[in-house]
């Protein structure tokens, strides 16, 4: 019999994040707390810029922002925040941006993971930004996901091409 197998990813929709963005920008210009305080977000070659006038301003934005994102399905672990809000001129900036792949460290991690927590006879291998995970049995693949799913990685992980 074949090896069944899944590939692990950390892939982020950009259609969603883009929704998000706009959902954000929506509420910001809608909201009270932010009339006349030339409060923005949006993008910035492939960042995300949060301007207002005021640090705390700022944070709010990116916590909209955030909110936003929690509501389209898309996990925070994949929005890289650059540090804290920075004074240019008059206004305060912030930049975020969206990370996809795994890294090659990220992978080994995950890979030591299943080799030592994960049912024998489980094999995973790096491919580029992706690990694939295969055995003899679909039982062994759907616990190294249950396994998975209860660990706390510092980065996004999503289940593919399940066969």
């Amino acid at each position: 019999m074949a090896d069944s197998s899944f590939d692990i990813v950390s892939k982020v929709d950009r259609q969603e994040v883009d929704n998000a963005l706009n959902q954000a920008v929506k509420e910001i210009s809608q909201r009270y707390d932010f009339k006349g305080t030339n409060a923005s977000i949006s993008w910035s070659g492939e960042k995300i810029l949060m301007q207002a006038n005021g640090e705390e301003r700022v944070k709010a934005i990116l916590d909209i922002f955030q909110s936003k994102l929690i509501k389209r399905g898309i996990s925070l672990k994949s929005l890289d925040v650059e540090g804290e809000p920075q004074l240019s001129g008059k206004e305060y900036k912030l930049f975020a941006s969206v990370t996809e792949g795994i890294s090659q460290e990220n992978a080994k991690k995950v890979a030591k993971t299943i080799r030592d927590e994960g049912p024998k006879g489980v094999k995973a291998q790096v491919q580029g930004d992706e690990l694939r995970v295969s055995s003899k049995s679909r039982d062994d693949l759907q616990a190294v996901q249950a396994l998975l799913k209860g660990k706390d990685f510092d980065f996004a992980i999503q289940f593919v091409n399940y066969r």
